[in-house]
Parts: C-alpha cells; sequence; structure tokens
C-alpha cells in the first residue's frame, strides 16, 4: 500500500508521498513514489504514484523515454499547457496497460495504479490533477483543495479540518505530515521515508524538497505533538453529558 498527497493553494503546491511498498509481512521494501520533469524558468511537473510498482514505474519509465520527442501529444518539455500534460500521462498509463495488463491478469495480479500531477508551463496557472487507473483524470478547482490517492481514510479528517485555499505553504507541509502520521499509526503498509515537495507558485522551478526518515528530528516532533495534542484536547472536552449511566 501507500500513500501520497497533493495540496494546491493559493502560494503554490505540497506534495508528499511515502516509500513503503509490500508485498506481504516479509517482503517490505523502500522505493521513491515522487518523480520531477523540468526545464527551469519555462514549465515543472511533480507526479507521485500509487498502485502496482511495476505499471508506476514503467509509466515514469516511459514518460522520461518520450522527453524531447518535439511531439506534444507525449512530451512534456513540448506540452502547451497543465491539461495537456496530465493527458499525456494519461496516454502512458493506457499504453502500459495495453502491453502488459492481459499477462498480469492471467497470474491474478492486482495491475492499477492512480497519480497526482501537480505543475505549471510559463504563461499558464499551477494546477493540480488526479488521474485514474483507466488514464481519465479530474482537476482540483473551487472547493476542492487537495487529493488523495493510496490508503486515504485515516489522514482524511485532519486536512479536511486545516486546509484552505489561503493556508501557508509551512502550515500545509505541517498539516500534510500530521496526516501521515495519523496514516503510518493505523496501518502499518505506510511508513518513512516521507518525501515532501514545496513548489511556490511561478517559481518554474523546483522548490524545497526534502526525504523524512523515521528518525528525523521534526517527523518525531509531529508523532509526540500531534499525540499529546489529542489525548490533551480529549481529556479537555467536558466529561459530564448529563447522561443517567
Amino acid at each position: 500500500m501507500t500513500y501520497c498527497i497533493g495540496i494546491l493553494l493559493d502560494e503554490g503546491v505540497v506534495l508528499a508521498s511515502d516509500s513503503r511498498t509490500n508485498a506481504g509481512i516479509d517482503r517490505v521494501s523502500t522505493f521513491r513514489k515522487m518523480f520531477t520533469f523540468e526545464k527551469p524558468g519555462e514549465r515543472f511537473f511533480a507526479l507521485v504514484t500509487a498502485g502496482n510498482l511495476s505499471l508506476t514505474q514503467g509509466v515514469v519509465s516511459l514518460l522520461t523515454e518520450w522527453l524531447n520527442s518535439e511531439n506534444p501529444e507525449r512530451d512534456l518539455f513540448a506540452v502547451g499547457s497543465m491539461f495537456g500534460a496530465a493527458r499525456i500521462v494519461g496516454a502512458a498509463l493506457r499504453e502500459i496497460h495495453q502491453s502488459d495488463a492481459g499477462y498480469l491478469q492471467q497470474h491474478d495480479v492486482d495491475f492499477t495504479a492512480s497519480f497526482i500531477l501537480a505543475g505549471q508551463v510559463k504563461g499558464g496557472q499551477l494546477r493540480l490533477f488526479m488521474i485514474y487507473d483507466a488514464g481519465n483524470f479530474i482537476e482540483a478547482m473551487g472547493d476542492t483543495t487537495y487529493f488523495q490517492i493510496g490508503e486515504v481514510k485515516y489522514g482524511k479528517p485532519i486536512l479536511d479540518r486545516i486546509i484552505r485555499h489561503d493556508t501557508g505553504l509551512s502550515d500545509a507541509a505541517k498539516c500534510a505530515l500530521i496526516s501521515f502520521d495519523s496514516t503510518m499509526r493505523s496501518n502499518v503498509s505506510v511508513g518513512p521515508p516521507i518525501d515532501l515537495l514545496i513548489y511556490r507558485r511561478d517559481s518554474l522551478r523546483s522548490g524545497f524538497t526534502i526525504r523524512l526518515e523515521d528518525d528525523d528530528p521534526y517527523l518525531q516532533a509531529i508523532r509526540e505533538g500531534w499525540g499529546g495534542a489529542i489525548h490533551k484536547a480529549f481529556h479537555d472536552i467536558i466529561h459530564d453529558p448529563g447522561w443517567d449511566i
């Protein structure tokens, strides 16, 4: 299993992904699930992945092979818009499906994947997309400020309570890490290292990136501070509701 977040804000975007991949309790590995494609000053794309590892790696490899092909229907370095970039990722996903899915289904292998794509092309807006297994996609707009893929349920409540369009990048990053802590607390198939990326709107280049290991001081502070705050909030709520128990 995995867990990834993409948060679209007035100031920019925050993305985070875990790196745990398991095929059983005794086969746990670490693989990066966050990838970037950029031409500084011209365009920047960031992609996080969830699902079958061979499928997601195949899609990323195909996207890399298509770079500099000068075909705007395949090349992230030639495409004219973020909508076009989302279509390219969807096309790569369909192509890998067409070549490999039938063989894997014969062996009862779950061959599904999903992606979150964030980025900006010079002259265009910063946009955030979630791409489904069929290659179709939706965009974050209106009241939708974030997308999750993978093991989404444990980390959703804190995002719903905190994240708004005007949330600052640092606060959104902290909220994303609290969301990860809640998920890792309840599901051992999600785990560190956690890759975190913060992109500032209109910068058109890689922003702040960091990989947080399990013993990272800030990650430990999140874990201890959030756990303590939850316990305090629980005990601060009125003890006697007036029920006759």
